[in-house]
């Protein structure tokens, strides 16, 4: 469980997450694991940063499953190469890694299992379970602390200057209404490339 955002506002694009793990009712915190939910890619076509929600399983097979491919393929700056990059790394998870793809007796594909943010410089994005790839225009959330981030998110939106100051809102309403969200919470923001 975990609170995760994305925002891109005035040229900056943000990502920021809380560092809380939880197993059931036991909490990890900070204190005692770094508990860091996003990871850093770097491409051919620059840094790109990934957070997920879900298992924490997820994260050393995703992080490896990317760092595997070959960086030509590794792209990341559109919807389109967002899709395409998962759908390569689907079946690395799947033999690499024993990833279980079946959710429900009724899927239309493979599960890949988990939801993920990613920022870059040429904006945000969102993958769900069965590789549905979203862009946002402005902002998004994931985890269990997700509705209390978006509404802070909005309510601050046109007060806001930059993307960061969107982001660090949504994830401190997270942290202070979702019993598996907490600090201290990271953030990473980078340049939003100029639209051709």
């Amino acid at each position: 469980m975990t609170t995760l955002v994305v925002v891109k506002k005035a040229g900056q694009v943000a990502i920021a997450a809380d560092s809380l793990v939880t197993f059931g009712d036991t909490m990890l915190p900070h204190r005692f694991e770094s508990n860091s939910k996003i990871f850093k890619v770097e491409t051919a076509q620059g840094t790109s940063y990934i957070g997920m929600a879900g298992t924490v399983a997820h994260f050393p097979a995703l992080r490896k499953a990317m760092a595997a491919l070959p960086k030509e393929e590794l792209l990341l700056g559109s919807r389109d190469e967002v899709y395409d990059t998962f759908l390569r790394l689907h079946p690395v998870l799947k033999d690499l890694f024993f990833l279980q793809t079946k959710e429900d007796d009724n899927d239309p594909y493979e599960s890949s299992q988990f939801t993920t943010v990613i920022a870059n410089a040429t904006g945000i994005y969102g993958l769900y379970s069965y590789r549905e790839i979203f862009e946002f225009k402005e902002f998004w959330g994931i985890g269990s602390g997700r509705s209390f981030a978006l509404g802070a998110m909005h309510a601050c939106w046109d007060k806001a200057k930059t993307a960061r100051e969107v982001a660090i809102a949504g994830l401190n309403a997270g942290c202070e209404f979702d019993k598996n969200s907490a600090g201290p919470v990271e953030v990473f923001t980078l340049k939003l490339k100029a639209a051709k």
